[in-house]
């Protein structure tokens, strides 16, 4: 538990942290902001080391229709690995993502593992809601997925909701009974926005794209830490978060394609298209796709290797489905197949199924990212980067969709 000192520091250096709104020093990005808030390039609304975390990772965006972004993260207390003490934190901006203000607990770890946030937007309500994933910071990715874990100690999955334009949230409520078979081990929402229906019967519908992992065939010798266990699945919402229900169920666990953090867009026809990433498959290609015609539900086919996304390695990645009958599908990932460097967007003017690389926004490390649409023409990637690790910074770049073009 934070001390009262140590909440004032986290408050004073996230007040500092509103002047960072660039890659650069405090005093360049006032002045890029002085020069015209709708025109700036990008921002840094996580800066490892400060905050009181000694790291940020995993970035989830979305716009309020306030017209507010929202940049959530996983503050990480202890160091830069996937467990221990973890709080969700986010940070909001008034103007397109060229600066923030002050950043806010949205669930506290408090000694455990929380993250993996996956916001959306209710449409019915103009309220926010956030899904995210929980364990015990007493255990480990590897002890979960082994089963040597009890259940409240093993993943959990928690819905929150906030209706005054993400200013603040409710506490945590668990819905894992919902949401994860007994027989499921490791488990994770998105990571990245989620998606609020806007076409056809399931109008409304909240889709969370998710992952898990599941225990060996009985009788099996292998531990569960085997690659081949891991799918990717659905879970969903009608009446705007308070309920919810297990979609499609990617179930092969044959080894040769491995779905795993997996993300969503809706295409203009009302498909959903889901892109996840192959973790360590034994078949050529680190991204996978398929679509769904009935609101996540199903899947119209089983996942396949998307071969234009070749240059993606084995990481989280984000889809994005800009307003407009013609805009093209985007996708954001890093683009060497052998290491997690230069964050670049791609486009697919075919409802994904051929993608073209258009832009690279930086040759730096580059890992997880997310896209939201920040204006009729300007989209936005929170992405993680820095100049000698990809988890040194979490920056927002704000790209003209004109300049997207093949």
């Amino acid at each position: 538990m934070r001390t009262a000192t140590s909440l004032l520091f986290l408050s004073a250096t996230a007040l500092l942290g509103t002047l960072a709104a660039g890659p650069g020093t405090a005093a360049a990005d006032a002045g890029a902001t002085a020069a015209g808030k709708a025109r700036c390039t990008s921002s840094v609304p996580y800066r490892s080391g400060e905050g009181g975390y000694d790291t940020y990772r995993i970035p989830a965006t979305v716009k309020t229709p306030a017209g507010t972004l929202l940049a959530f993260a996983e503050g990480r207390v202890g160091g830069a690995g996937d467990t221990g003490n973890i709080d969700v934190v986010v940070r909001r901006s008034a103007d397109g993502g060229c600066t923030w203000g002050p950043m806010s607990v949205v669930a506290a770890g408090g000694g455990d593992t929380r993250g993996n946030p996956a916001p959306v937007v209710d449409p019915k309500t103009g309220d926010l809601v956030l899904v995210t994933s929980y364990n015990s910071g007493e255990v480990t990715e590897a002890e979960i997925m082994r089963g040597e874990v009890t259940p409240e100690q093993s993943r959990r999955v928690f819905v929150q909701r906030s209706t005054d334009d993400g200013r603040t949230f409710d506490a945590p409520r668990e819905i894992t009974a919902d949401v994860k078979l007994p027989q499921w081990r490791w488990y994770a929402t998105g990571p990245g926005h989620a998606v609020a229906l806007r076409h056809g019967p399931h109008r409304g519908r909240l889709v969370i794209p998710s992952n898990h992992s599941t225990s060996p065939p009985a009788g099996s010798a292998d531990t569960g830490r085997e690659a081949k266990y891991y799918g990717a699945h659905a879970i969903y919402s009608d009446d705007g978060g308070r309920t919810w229900e297990l979609g499609f169920i990617d179930d092969a666990y044959e080894g040769e394609i491995n779905s795993n953090e997996n993300i969503a867009a809706e295409l203009p026809d009302g498909r959903l298209y889901f892109s996840t990433r192959d973790q360590n498959g034994t078949s050529v290609g680190n991204r996978l796709d398929s679509y769904s015609r009935d609101g996540g539900a199903s899947l119209d086919r089983p996942y396949a290797v998307q071969p234009d996304l070749n240059e993606v390695p084995v990481v989280q990645a984000s889809v994005l489905q800009p307003a407009g009958r013609h805009a093209p599908l985007l996708f954001s990932g890093p683009s060497n197949p052998a290491k997690r460097e230069k964050l670049a967007v791609w486009r697919s003017d075919d409802a994904g199924r051929n993608f073209t690389k258009v832009t690279t926004l930086s040759p730096q490390p580059a890992a997880y990212s997310d896209l939201v649409q920040v204006n009729g023409r300007t989209v936005g990637v929170l992405y993680e980067t820095g100049a000698s690790g990809a988890y040194e910074t979490i920056e927002f770049r704000r790209l003209d969709l004109r300049d997207l073009d093949r």
